[in-house]
């Protein structure tokens, strides 16, 4: 499959490019262990009113699949594809979001959720080559290796929603950051120390420039 960027995906990586924090944030807690999670946040809002998408253009969404072993680095996805991971991404961030807010989960996102788990085959098919002889190995023709990575995040986004974790979901509390993470403890509140320390700063800031309260007349005496 060819990746045919076009000029608003050029532009949008230009953009990236220009406004990708040099210190590249780690995973929000919980992302390492909830690839859901970690789809998720791969649309960042940036101090400064930047935004950063992962998923912008096919060659950063088979990038992001790579690095979570959910497709080849050679699978060349193209934009059809692409978009259709942007589009599991908003159904997967409505249904954690909604689970975190106490609100029903929309219906439209666990449409698109069932229909990304029951679109692969889940059974190992029987295989054969010289190096391993006969084995039982998922069969990803390249036409499906879309489907098996959307079937991935959509399972381990219902077992997340349906598990233990789902009680330590969370929004970062730090504007204009809004990734998801799952609480390491009852009080955190941050996707990360960067996220913190920016908080703790414009409270001390909010503080130091709220003005004095106005004294009494018995006070001024």
């Amino acid at each position: 499959m060819t990746d045919k960027r076009n000029p608003y995906h050029e532009r949008h990586a230009r953009d990236r490019d220009r406004h990708r924090c040099p210190d590249r944030l780690p995973p929000a807690p919980g992302a390492e262990q909830h690839p859901a999670l970690d789809l998720a946040n791969s649309a960042l809002v940036l101090p400064g009113g930047h935004t950063l998408d992962l998923l912008a253009s096919p060659a950063d969404a088979t990038q992001w699949l790579a690095a979570r072993d959910l497709a080849p680095a050679d699978a060349g996805l193209q934009e059809v594809c692409a978009g259709r991971l942007r589009t599991l991404r908003d159904q997967v961030t409505a249904l954690l979001t909604s689970r975190i807010d106490s609100a029903p989960p929309p219906f439209a996102a666990l449409d698109a959720v069932n229909d990304a788990l029951t679109g692969a085959p889940a059974a190992a098919v029987l295989l054969w080559d010289e190096t391993h002889g006969l084995h039982r190995a998922p069969s990803h023709p390249a036409d499906r290796i879309v489907d098996h990575a959307l079937a991935v995040l959509a399972a381990d986004a219902a077992d997340l929603l349906t598990g233990p974790d789902a009680e330590r979901l969370a929004a970062c509390g730090s504007a204009p950051c809004h990734r998801l993470l799952l609480r390491t403890h009852g009080r955190r509140q941050w996707c990360s120390v960067r996220c913190g320390d920016r908080a703790r700063a414009a409270r001390a800031y909010a503080r130091r420039a709220r003005p004095a309260p106005a004294r009494t007349p018995d006070e001024a005496a």
